[in-house]
């Protein structure tokens, strides 16, 4: 088993050959993302718990969601006591440098977070909205509804960034100044609600399947306190090896074609070259804007 020393940490790395994807992305080109683009990652994870979606054969093998600390977890990697909806607390990994990047990316997984950070859990400083396509509705139309999105959210005051979810669809986020998750919460189901009566047959507010076919949903609910999100530029446990990638709204605008936005892993390079982390002013406490 290979060894690797990162920023002093010493860290066994297993089956970098392993092919995870169809497309014949191994689980070292998995490592080497994640330890190459540490420094747009880590911001978007820092003072977060994180939960894992593992996948450790790839997409098409066993995936299991996970929040507790994983065995083995080295004593180096930052916990924190995470309330549980229920009642009582459970202990979940941060990761707050490259070394834990790193060692978490060789346990493969999906990186998932909450809209607050540590020490306030329910305490949003994000606003997210997960916009899912029912086929045949594809990204395409997520655009249009992520287009009337940013021009809501802007006359109330809030800056809206945008994301591939690295699945079917697209992630909207805001940078908030600490408000409780239910404030949050509150908020968007209204703009959601809002949103689907001014687009009517192309958006819904509701998670009825019935409802779905040909139209975007919007998902409010990832802002509850104990609900999580894709983190942005994680890779996902898809057929083929794509990442939650940050987008122009240019790019949003101007989309005819699913493929378009269809970004992938080895995309990722020339997209953070041209543009850096679009999302970048998320982890910034000047981007936060006061919730209406």
């Amino acid at each position: 088993m290979p060894v690797v020393t990162v920023e002093g940490r010493r860290l066994p790395l297993s089956n970098l050959d392993k092919v995870l994807y169809p497309d014949g992305t191994t689980k070292g080109e998995v490592l080497h993302h994640y330890a190459s683009h540490g420094a747009v990652l880590l911001p978007h994870l820092r003072d977060r718990p994180l939960s894992l979606l593992r996948y450790p054969d790839g997409p098409r093998g066993q995936r299991f969601f996970t929040k507790n600390v994983p065995p083995g977890t080295p004593d180096w990697v930052n916990t924190t006591e995470v309330p549980r909806s229920g009642g009582g607390t459970l202990r979940q990994l941060m990761v707050q440098d490259l070394p834990a990047l790193v060692w978490v990316a060789n346990l493969v997984a999906e990186l998932h977070t909450p809209q607050w950070r540590t020490p306030a859990p329910g305490t949003a400083d994000r606003l997210v909205f997960d916009l899912d396509p029912g086929a045949p509705a594809t990204v395409v139309e997520c655009c249009r509804v992520a287009l009337w999105l940013r021009d809501r959210l802007a006359a109330d005051g809030l800056t809206a960034y945008v994301k591939t979810s690295g699945s079917k669809g697209l992630h909207l986020l805001c940078a908030l100044r600490p408000v409780p998750s239910e404030r949050a919460s509150a908020y968007a189901k209204g703009v959601a609600v809002e949103a689907a009566a001014g687009l009517p047959g192309l958006a819904i507010a509701v998670m009825a399947k019935q409802e779905r076919p040909g139209k975007v949903f919007i998902d409010h609910s990832q802002n509850a306190a104990r609900k999580t999100t894709a983190a942005p530029y994680t890779l996902r446990a898809r057929p083929t090896a794509t990442v939650s990638a940050p987008l122009t709204w240019e790019e949003v605008a101007d989309c005819t074609d699913p493929a378009e936005l269809d970004v992938r892993l080895p995309d990722l390079p020339a997209r953070l070259s041209r543009y850096g982390d679009l999302m970048r002013p998320l982890t910034t406490r000047a981007a936060a804007r006061p919730l209406p």
